[in-house]
C-alpha cells in the first residue's frame, strides 16, 4: 500500500513523538508498598514508540516532549540519550525549587505475576508537559523545515492536561500540512480523564483528533471507550476473543473515519498476569490481516508491550508498504519487549525477524 510516505532525503527524521516521559521506578519482583529500593528507567506511552523505532530498527528519531530545568529533568535527558532518541526539541522550562510553577513526572510500576495483575501508580499532576501549549513547539519549523516523515502522538498525552489536546491537535494538523504521516494510540486511561470530564470528554477529544489521523491504534478498550466502537460478544475479563467481533468493529471505524489508512488492534487473552496469548490485526485498503498467534507467551514486564507493538508495526508500514508484514513485525516486537524489564525495548531487529519467522528459545552461543 501507499501512505504516500516523503522520502529519507527530504527528512532530518524518520519518526517523532508528541507526549510525557516520566520516571519510571521499578520495585522489581517486589511490591511498591513494601519496597525499599528502586530500579529506574525512563518511560511513556508516546515516547516508548519511537525510543523502539530508534533501539530495535535503526531510525532516527527524535522526542518532543518537555521537562522542568533541574537534576530530575537532567536525569531523564541522559536516559532518552542512552536510548539514542534526539533530545534537541526537547522544551526546558523553568521551574521553582518544589514543583509549585512544574515538575517532572515520576511513574511507579510493579509487574505482577500470576494471579496478582501489574500495578502503576503515577505521580504527574503539574508537569512541565502538561502545562506545555502549541506555543511552547514550534511545529512550522519541526515540520515545515526540519521535515519529519512521521509522527506519533497519543490518549495518554492527550488527556494530561486541557492544553495538551489542543497541543496534540495542532501538532497533528501542522504535521499534516507538510505532508507528515500521522499515528495515533488511543491508550485510554480512566484515572487520566476523570479529573477533566472522564469519558464523555475523552470521546469528545478523541472523536476530533481522528479526524486527522492515518493510523490509528488501540485495544478494545480504546476503541469502545474513545470512539464508542465495541466489540460485540467478548468476554468481559479478555479470557476469550471473539475475532469476528473485532474485525466488525475495525471495518466500523475505518467506515467512520475515511481518513483512516490504516487501524490496529491488539488481540490479548489474559490468563495470568504472566501468561497471556498475544497476536494482533490491522485493517488497510478495505482488508484485514491478522499476525501470528503467541499462545502462551510467557511475560516478565507486560507494559510497554502495546506501545512496542505499535512500533514495529510503524517500521513495517514505513519500510515495506505490506500491512500484513507491519502487523507481523508489530506482534513480534511486542511480544520480545515483554520478556524483559521496563517500559521500553531491549530487542534488535535481528531478533524480532527471527520470532516472525519461527525462531525458538533455544541458547544461541
Amino acid at each position: 500500500m501507499d501512505l504516500g510516505l516523503k522520502s529519507k532525503e527530504e527528512c532530518t527524521f524518520d519518526a517523532v513523538s508528541l507526549g510525557e516521559v516520566m520516571l519510571r521506578l521499578d520495585p522489581g519482583e517486589g511490591r511498591i508498598k513494601t519496597a525499599r529500593s528502586f530500579r529506574a528507567w525512563e518511560g511513556g506511552g508516546e515516547y516508548n514508540v519511537i525510543r523502539g523505532l530508534r533501539r530495535c530498527f535503526g531510525m532516527k528519531t527524535a522526542v518532543l516532549t518537555a521537562f522542568a530545568d533541574n537534576e530530575v529533568g537532567k536525569l531523564m535527558e541522559d536516559f532518552i540519550l542512552q536510548g539514542g532518541v534526539d533530545t534537541s526539541l526537547i522544551k526546558w522550562m523553568k521551574t521553582d525549587g518544589i514543583g509549585r510553577v512544574c515538575r517532572n513526572g515520576i511513574n511507579f510500576t510493579e509487574r505482577g505475576f500470576g494471579i496478582r495483575g501489574a500495578l502503576g501508580c503515577s505521580d504527574r499532576a503539574n508537569t512541565a508537559i502538561s502545562k506545555a501549549t502549541a506555543a511552547d513547539f514550534d511545529f512550522e519549523y519541526i515540520f515545515g523545515e526540519l521535515g519529519v516523515r512521521w509522527l506519533h502522538t497519543g490518549g495518554i498525552y492527550a488527556a494530561l492536561s486541557e492544553t495538551s489536546s489542543e497541543t496534540v491537535i495542532e501538532a497533528i494538523k501542522t504535521a499534516k500540512k507538510y505532508g507528515t504521516i500521522v499515528s495515533y494510540d488511543l491508550n485510554y486511561r480512566p484515572s487520566m480523564w476523570s479529573a477533566i470530564g472522564g469519558q464523555e470528554k475523552a470521546q469528545e477529544v478523541n472523536k476530533e483528533i481522528a479526524k486527522y489521523v492515518d493510523v490509528m491504534i488501540g485495544n478494545e478498550e480504546d476503541f469502545t471507550a474513545c470512539l464508542g466502537f465495541e466489540v460485540e460478544g467478548n468476554d468481559a475479563n479478555l479470557k476469550e476473543l471473539n475475532l469476528d467481533g473485532y474485525k466488525k468493529m475495525i471495518n466500523e471505524a475505518a467506515k467512520t473515519y475515511p481518513n483512516f489508512k490504516v487501524v490496529a488492534t491488539t488481540l490479548r487473552t489474559v490468563k495470568t498476569a504472566t501468561v497471556n496469548d498475544w497476536s494482533a490485526i490491522c485493517w488497510a485498503d478495505g482488508e484485514i490481516y491478522k499476525a501470528a498467534q503467541y499462545d502462551g507467551l510467557e511475560i516478565m514486564d507486560r507494559v510497554g508491550g502495546g506501545d512496542s507493538f505499535a512500533s514495529g508495526l510503524v517500521y513495517g508500514l514505513m519500510t515495506t508498504g505490506d500491512p500484513e508484514k507491519a502487523v507481523n513485525y508489530g506482534a513480534a516486537h511486542g511480544a520480545l519487549a515483554m520478556t524483559t524489564p521496563g517500559d521500553t525495548t531491549m530487542a534488535s531487529l535481528k531478533e524480532v525477524e527471527g520470532i516472525m519467522s519461527g525462531a525458538g528459545a533455544r541458547v544461541k552461543r
